[in-house]
């Protein structure tokens, strides 16, 4: 049955996932129920093993579910074709990863707008758009600025508005501070928590690290591929 309910982001039914082993089938998601509403900014932590990763593949239809259902922005994933799930993944899902992932030979400006040229966004409001990010991001001049005349902060803070300018529904950030000293890590989710605040948009967090764990309103805990404990702290 279609998600009705605007508040959710992500609806997750029933969500198992089992890999093969040398032959040995391995059950690394088993049984998840889970929504996740908009403007929520949740952590989804665990030990090594216990299936982080794999939940975030899993509800940004970047791997299949083997059993039950997820739906995204009201939209359910496995009903698509290869191109739709790309192009509804586009539209829908900032992702913000460990390793920043910029284009090297690309400016601040070009990686940041990289996804509005794709979707057809005009030169005018890319622009605009990007302005606004990079000042909401403390970046304010740094738009024709190349990623390896950056520090690791500065890379991450690029990364963050990459994944927030085309304004979509959730934002995934899979161990964002991991590469950062404890002090630029620090200031730089206390920023993203932020900009959750004044944009509401949602994000989820796949992490070990303690300074997102106590800056989370949602502590998801999962163990073995099933959801050990769902704290909210708001």
């Amino acid at each position: 049955m279609e998600n009705k309910n605007n508040h959710e982001v992500i609806v997750a039914r029933g969500i198992s996932k089992i890999y093969e082993d040398n032959g040995i089938p391995v059950e690394a998601i088993r049984g998840i129920d889970l929504t996740i509403k908009r403007g929520e900014f949740t952590a989804i932590v665990g030990p090594s093993g216990s299936g982080k990763t794999t939940f975030l593949n899993l509800i940004s239809g970047l791997d299949a579910v083997t059993e039950g259902e997820v739906w995204l922005n009201g939209q359910l994933l496995s009903g698509m074709s290869g191109s739709e799930l790309s192009d509804f993944r586009r539209d829908n899902i900032g992702f913000i990863f460990q390793a920043f992932n910029l284009i090297p030979v690309l400016t601040v400006e070009e990686n940041i707008e990289y996804i509005m040229l794709l979707q057809g966004i005009t030169r005018q409001e890319r622009h605009r758009r990007v302005d606004e990010i990079l000042t909401q991001v403390d970046l304010a001049g740094f738009a024709d600025r190349l990623p390896p005349k950056l520090s690791g902060g500065q890379k991450q803070r690029v990364a963050v508005a990459r994944a927030m300018v085309s304004r979509p529904a959730l934002i995934l950030a899979d161990e964002p501070t991991a590469n950062l000293d404890s002090k630029t890590g620090g200031d730089l989710l206390d920023m993203m928590r932020e900009l959750n605040e004044t944009s509401g948009m949602t994000f989820v967090f796949s992490t070990h690290d303690e300074m997102i764990m106590e800056r989370a309103r949602r502590l998801i805990t999962l163990k073995d591929g099933k959801i050990a404990s769902d704290e909210n702290r708001d």
